[in-house]
């Protein structure tokens, strides 16, 4: 207790409780319900240029006077590969014929990477929100070093205790264990290293004994009792993002409300088909496609992100949204539609229950 304590009075919360960086869900309107309310709200930022980055801390900081979290992709520059990239761009010619679209004649990497991005790095030194987090690897010691030294509060995401290792090393201030079970992309340093898949009650166990830094639980994470059981196991606090999705204040479109709403909820699926990464999301009729017995590997992320993009823009344009990514954990069906600030008490009061 006392462990939670301390980290809650470091970044004036009142509750062990961390709202998700989720791109293209998360908002400045949520993060700063999520930190009114007395949790830690989070913004992600690598999915944008540095002007909507400023922007979204500045709207953020319109709204709260409280800390929240900015989240930063530090995953390595794509491999480009020009047959990889034609083989899957043919493998995905029927569904674009189908949406009445002729093939892209090439793809982008749309997400830049936090890594070498000096305009970000300087970015975030100018405005120094509270907490600054990394998700699929880490910046260079230096980096980490300037951003704590300006009052930042740094995390990282491991999935493995090869990662909690390296983040200890590097001099990160907290650990966010990701288990297999929460949606989106996991945030493993290597795509192409052996992954245990380690469930978020396993990792929090073998972290718990293997470093000195506050570990923040995450994944399938949906109510207090399951906030109040990370914690029996070692963790600070909790880290909720399928939780949220279903909030008000969540950029998350009707398509992505009614799958999350529905049965289908049920059935999530780790992929690399839509980005080239493994993420978990609910399963459509793009994930079955995309990974038909036969088919070449996607493209390297985000590169093959650029061709999901484009299918789901033809096919939103006719009402279709299968072919959407609608991240979600496995705790997707305990998904609750509430205000953000109003998830946040009800939380608390299971949690406290």
């Amino acid at each position: 207790m006392t462990s939670i304590l301390r980290f809650l009075d470091r970044l004036g919360l009142q509750w062990p409780i961390i709202q998700a960086p989720m791109a293209g869900v998360s908002t400045p309107r949520m993060a700063a319900a999520v930190s009114q309310a007395g949790g830690l709200g989070s913004l992600a930022i690598g999915a944008g240029t540095v002007a909507q980055a400023r922007q979204a801390i500045d709207d953020t900081r319109a709204l709260t006077d409280k800390p929240f979290n900015v989240n930063v992709f530090c995953h390595a520059p794509a491999v480009r590969d020009a047959r990889r990239e034609a083989a899957w761009l043919a493998h995905l010619a029927p569904l674009f014929a189908e949406l009445g679209a002729a093939v892209p004649v090439a793809l982008d990497e749309i997400y830049p990477t936090f890594l070498g991005d000096e305009a970000a790095f300087e970015l975030l030194l100018e405005l120094r929100p509270a907490v600054v987090s990394f998700h699929f690897g880490l910046p260079t010691q230096q980096q980490i070093a300037a951003l704590r030294q300006a009052g930042i509060y740094t995390l990282a995401t491991a999935t493995s205790v090869r990662e909690a290792i390296l983040i200890e090393q590097a001099g990160v201030d907290a650990i966010v264990a990701q288990g297999v079970e929460a949606g989106g992309h996991r945030g493993v340093f290597d795509p192409q290293a052996p992954d245990e898949r380690h469930s978020t009650s396993v990792l929090l166990r073998l972290l718990a004994g293997r470093t000195a830094l506050p570990l923040i639980a995450a994944g399938g994470i949906m109510d207090g009792p399951g906030i109040r059981a990370a914690l029996d196991l070692g963790a600070v606090a909790a880290q909720l993002g399928t939780a949220f999705v279903l909030c008000p204040e969540s950029a998350a479109n009707a398509g992505y409300r009614a799958k999350l709403q529905s049965e289908r909820a049920a059935s999530t699926r780790l992929t690399g088909a839509l980005s080239g990464r493994l993420a978990r999301g609910i399963v459509n009729r793009y994930i079955e496609y995309a990974e038909a017995p036969g088919g070449p590997p996607p493209a390297d992320y985000p590169v093959a992100y650029d061709a999901a993009k484009r299918l789901n823009a033809l096919a939103s344009q006719h009402g279709n949204s299968e072919f959407a990514a609608h991240w979600a954990g496995q705790g997707a069906p305990l998904a609750r539609e509430m205000k953000a600030a109003q998830l946040v008490a009800a939380l608390a009061r299971e949690m406290a229950a």
